[in-house]
């Protein structure tokens, strides 16, 4: 079986051919950093990491790509608010994600390109779309022409008319459509500017993304991810000024992942009901809340509540449980006595099922089952002391490679109940 992966742009699942294999180029959209991280990114990020690893490790070579977005009104009003510059409050919170995402156990992208880095580039984007017609200026700013481009809404499967009907989008006289999106902003004062054709001003946010992956990845990807929330207008308008431009493809596979909910309601900033990452990880091993975010399908929403994640915790440490029984038992003298050949056939049939759950979309859900599978086993035929020689080493030969494409098992089992119980003694009031 070959991977196949769901692409939205044909809503549909279709084998993944890279352009040029074995290189693969992935983009995704990273934080825009004006505050700390929630789960809801935590989503995105634990998502397209596992992506990352298992496309290394079917013998891929992925150059992955995601960014920072370290210019955009948000954090231009905190700063206002703050008395400080954009500048600070972007640096001030890039550390932050790096000190809250690290225990996550990211790979880092091999480029983390930040926004204002890549001003001049942005600036020949506009003068391209301008010189073929794409782009019009009005009072400083320039705006894509939606209507210049006939393929717009094709990964929201909607027409300009559809979208105009269902979108909420403020009344511009400057703007020949309402659907019309800014390239570049003309500045405002006190707000950050850089000087460019069209006066002083600063790039739109969908340029900044076109613009950064191109720069590293040629101007056909292989892979764009993000959140569902950015299909539009964002991943939208990022093909609709990238092609209008280059004249190709921008993107073969647009991946996107569903949220993170509280009662059925998205968790977000705006509605008031974030969990950010920083909380969860002074009570929780930061791999229980990676088995929380791969246990439903990365396209499917997940409900967060405390309930679910410490389900999660107590899973991940059946786990960790099995891992320390092999363990001891190579170290102290393992069990001749019970009847293991239903487990034996559970570890051979393991690395088959984990590659056909992940060839499968990157069902997370589906290549977790036969872990736990196997840890129920283990417990049916002894609850407790030894196992055999033979399974005890072929438990750990096999949560070793596939573990490290989800992110999982990286510590010793000793060390994490060590944690375990560090946390929970911190977690106390």
């Amino acid at each position: 079986m070959s991977l196949s992966v769901f692409n939205t742009l044909n809503r549909r699942k279709e084998e993944f051919r890279p352009l040029n294999p074995p290189e693969v180029g992935m983009y995704v959209c990273g934080v825009t950093v004006y505050d700390l991280c929630h789960i809801g990114h935590a989503r995105s990020l634990v998502v397209f990491d596992v992506i990352y690893r298992y496309l290394l490790w079917e013998g891929y070579r992925v150059r992955y790509v995601r960014n920072f977005t370290d210019l955009d009104d948000k954090i231009i009003a905190r700063a206002s608010s703050e008395g400080v510059t954009f500048g600070d409050v972007a640096e001030r919170y890039i550390e932050a994600f790096y000190s809250d995402t690290d225990p996550l156990g990211l790979k880092r992208p091999a480029v983390e390109p930040r926004a204002t880095e890549h001003i001049p580039e942005m600036i020949e984007m506009v003068k391209a779309l301008l010189s073929k017609g794409h782009a019009y200026v009005a009072e400083g700013d320039v705006y894509f022409s939606v209507e210049s481009f006939p393929g717009y809404g094709k990964l929201s499967g909607r027409s300009i008319e559809q979208l105009l009907a269902g979108a909420r989008v403020e009344p511009d006289p400057k703007k020949r459509n309402p659907l019309d999106f800014a390239l570049w902003k003309a500045s405002k004062p006190g707000e950050p500017w850089w000087d460019s054709p069209w006066g002083r001003g600063r790039p739109g946010w969908h340029l900044e993304c076109s613009v950064m992956s191109q720069k590293y990845l040629g101007e056909t990807l292989d892979i764009h991810g993000g959140g569902q929330d950015l299909i539009f207008p964002h991943h939208e308008n990022e093909i609709a000024q990238s092609e209008a431009a280059t004249g190709k493809p921008f993107v073969r596979y647009w991946l996107h992942n569903g949220f993170v909910e509280i009662r059925g309601s998205k968790m977000s900033k705006s509605l008031g009901n974030i969990v950010t990452i920083r909380d969860i990880l002074k009570e929780y091993h930061p791999e229980a809340l990676r088995l929380f975010l791969l246990s439903r399908h990365y396209r499917s929403p997940v409900d967060y509540s405390p309930e679910r994640l410490r389900e999660s915790e107590r899973a991940l440490e059946r786990l960790y449980g099995l891992l320390l029984r092999a363990e001891e038992s190579l170290d102290g003298g393992a069990s001749t006595g019970g009847d293991w050949a239903e487990v034996l056939g559970l570890l051979d049939d393991l690395p088959r099922r984990f590659r056909e759950a992940m060839d499968d979309d990157f069902n997370t859900p589906r290549a977790l089952a036969p872990f736990f599978e196997l840890a129920r086993e283990v417990n049916r035929v002894s609850e407790e002391g030894p196992l055999p020689k033979e399974v005890a080493e072929r438990v750990l030969e096999a949560f070793s490679p596939l573990g490290e494409v989800l992110g999982l098992f990286a510590q010793g089992p000793r060390a994490f109940f060590e944690e375990r119980k560090r946390r929970r003694l911190q977690a106390l009031p």
